[in-house]
């Protein structure tokens, strides 16, 4: 026996010193490992003082790991020691074997940093379940406060630092993640999104060099506020982006040169009649419902029935049955709230019906339209309409004409990169159109100067695409303006957002894991632990 216990000290704890196996007893479902420790002596927690004098000594039952299915349980004899320090207002004190224990804990440290691993990975509910399989049941509220109560990494102060927001909860509240470029690790999450937050964190790192970041303008004043020596670097992929919705801005708007106007056939002008006006077409329930009382009170009158017999045996009044027998056709009781009323919807009627023409649709998207021309009721209207006026418009004739997304990702494509039919159709476009075709030209050369690193020419290029006639793109130049220099550097230099972007990918995903619950402490735990 003796021989085998170096063994089993070897084998149970193999990184723990100090701590020698007495006993292994296996029962059913549960080993039981006896255990002692077997230092000299111990420092004391509260002055730091080495003592060698023993008070006692207790038994304590802390969980290990579980070995070939079955649950493992460590009795583990541990001594109370005298504090040799007379100052000292502890006066007894308990040894801690390293790498084994803690204080109040009922879990060795090795299967706290098991279960720690599993919350870093997985979270709540979805921890529990992989710690089930391995047979370590838990709560999930006991992982989430075995994560929150991890230390912080040590994080120095990065070089090349990017920065974005995430948001906690969409559309209403944002934080900022902060990622080290150069070893492409998250440094720290922020609760918002304000200048002051930002600043108050680059002052305390004057080490860093470059800002990675969009060109909003909070993050714009806390790094100018907050690292005054740090070069900032507009991020590339965040103007192409921008550059691209101000384009597809310009070709929504000239969408009518996206295909020539269809001239309809002679003949089918000289066939059509005008369709004879109703205020209410068939099968409305309302003109229905008239239609219908108007030949059972006109059939019962021709049958001999007096006007205050019909009204007896219908349950109408009197004067509701005189004024359907005067009218001799239905239509003619349409009036009042059966008449069409002019509506707000009127005037952009004709706007309706030429898009309709046009190939557009979805009234969803009619309504979005007229809704920027100022038209101030809901969409219910809208589809009202085009459910009941323009369903049954025949559309015209022959292929329908490109969108205005797939015209705009024609022209934000590289030209050696388009397939043959989206090149031939992209020109049958822009030869139709100056206005895109001087589009194009300004997107490609806002291209060349991306891709290759040409920030010098964006002053020229802004001078240029403001003079043009597109407003879209006007805009787009003159916000370049605003934060030209971070803009010149975007365009000059190697650093971009991108790594900071996958890290808000990741932080979306760890969110969803938390079922959209993660308090902030929490999920910033996760981020820059896992």
């Amino acid at each position: 026996m003796n021989e085998v216990r170096p063994q089993l000290d070897e084998l149970l704890f193999p990184s723990v010193e100090d701590v020698s196996v007495v006993s292994v007893e296996v029962a059913d479902t549960v080993v039981r490992v006896e255990a002692r420790t077997t230092a000299r002596r111990a420092a004391c927690p509260g002055c730091g003082r080495w003592s060698g004098r023993i008070h006692g000594s207790y038994l304590r039952f802390p969980r290990d790991l579980p070995t070939a299915g079955m649950f493992v349980v460590v009795s583990l004899r541990v001594r109370r020691f005298v504090c040799a320090e007379d100052s000292c207002p502890r006066k007894t004190f308990a040894e801690q074997v390293p790498g084994l224990t803690r204080r109040f804990g009922r879990r060795t440290e090795r299967l706290r940093s098991t279960l720690v691993s599993v919350g870093l990975a997985l979270a709540g509910r979805a921890g529990v379940r992989m710690a089930e399989v391995f047979g370590v049941p838990v709560s999930r509220n006991t992982l989430l406060r075995l994560i929150t109560s991890l230390p912080d990494p040590p994080a120095p102060t990065p070089r090349v630092v990017g920065v974005d927001e995430y948001a906690q909860r969409r559309g209403r509240i944002y934080g900022t993640v902060l990622v080290d470029v150069e070893t492409r690790r998250p440094v720290d999450l922020l609760p918002d999104r304000k200048a002051d937050t930002l600043a108050a964190w680059l002052a305390e790192r004057p080490g860093i060099e470059i800002i990675c970041r969009d060109r909003a303008p909070f993050y714009a004043e806390g790094a100018t506020r907050g690292a005054p020596q740090a070069l900032q670097v507009a991020d590339r992929w965040h103007l192409w982006h921008n550059l691209g919705e101000a384009a597809e801005k310009c070709v929504y708007r000239h969408r009518g040169c996206l295909h020539p106007a269809l001239a309809p056939p002679e003949e089918s002008r000289e066939q059509a009649e005008p369709a004879p006006s109703s205020p209410w077409p068939t099968g409305h329930r309302f003109a229905e419902r008239t239609r219908v009382k108007h030949a059972t009170i006109h059939a019962l009158l021709a049958a001999g029935h007096s006007k205050r017999s019909v009204a007896r045996q219908l349950g109408m009044g009197l004067n509701t049955i005189l004024r359907f027998s005067r009218a001799t056709v239905p239509e003619q009781l349409f009036t009042g709230q059966w008449q069409s009323r002019r509506t707000k919807l009127d005037v952009y009627k004709p706007y309706l019906d030429q898009r309709w023409q046009e190939g557009c649709t979805s009234a969803w998207k009619l309504w979005e339209e007229i809704k920027e021309q100022g038209y101030p009721d809901g969409y219910g209207n809208v589809r009202a309409y085009v459910s009941r006026s323009l369903r049954g418009k025949p559309q015209p004739v022959g292929p329908r004409p490109p969108s205005a997304r797939a015209v705009t990702r024609w022209i934000l494509t590289h030209p050696d990169a388009l397939p043959e039919g989206d090149r031939l159709q992209l020109k049958a476009v822009l030869a139709n159109c100056p206005e895109l075709d001087a589009l194009t030209g300004h997107v490609r050369s806002f291209a060349h100067m991306l891709t290759h690193l040409q920030g010098d020419q964006l002053p020229e290029w802004i001078k240029a695409a403001t003079a043009t006639d597109l407003p879209s793109l006007q805009r787009f130049a003159q916000h370049l303006e605003r934060d030209l220099d971070a803009v010149i550097a975007g365009l000059s230099h190697p650093w971009n957002s991108g790594v900071v972007e996958g890290h808000v990918n990741r932080i979306k995903m760890l969110k969803r894991q938390m079922f959209g619950r993660a308090g902030f402490e929490l999920l910033r735990k996760r981020v820059l632990l896992s």
